[in-house]
């Protein structure tokens, strides 16, 4: 039942999204200054929802017949995301954000026409329902940032 193209592009947005929840929480513990507060609660809500979603994927992995990635040395292995920098500024760290948010929603996109060419309607379905989650993810995180801030372009 594997389809080696889908269940390669999960594994991906699997890592993708275990290692953005890392530093998602990682931020959300070490954020400070003036808009502490809003922001701490912005994070966990966003780590909170990328934890549940991480089941979801591997458990898509599951059901098309392969072991799921479940280390952070292959997670590591399977996604460009850096570790986050908890020494950074507020800003700074909503800018990381932004642009990992960006870099999942390439990923995710890959998924999406993976599972598209592979007519797997539950993998698009999955790929669909996180690439709004990413995008609003990134709307969230882009409008608290300063006017003016440097976005990098996704991936």
């Amino acid at each position: 039942m594997s389809n080696k193209p889908v269940t390669e592009a999960l594994k991906k947005a699997l890592a993708d999204t275990y290692l953005l929840q890392i530093k998602t929480q990682n931020y959300h513990w070490n954020v400070e200054g003036p808009g502490f507060s809003s922001l701490h609660a912005l994070f966990q809500t966003q780590y909170e929802e990328l934890f549940l979603a991480v089941d979801v994927i591997a458990e898509r992995i599951r059901a098309l017949g392969e072991k799921a990635p479940g280390s952070y040395n292959e997670f590591t292995k399977l996604s460009k995301l850096k570790d986050g920098n908890n020494e950074l500024e507020a800003d700074a760290m909503v800018l990381d954000l932004y642009n990992s948010n960006q870099h999942v929603i390439h990923t995710l996109q890959k998924l999406l026409a993976t599972g598209e060419k592979a007519s797997d309607a539950p993998t698009v379905d999955i790929a669909t329902q996180r690439l709004a989650v990413h995008e609003k993810a990134s709307w969230m995180l882009k409008s608290s940032l300063p006017k003016g801030a440097k976005l990098k372009v996704a991936v």
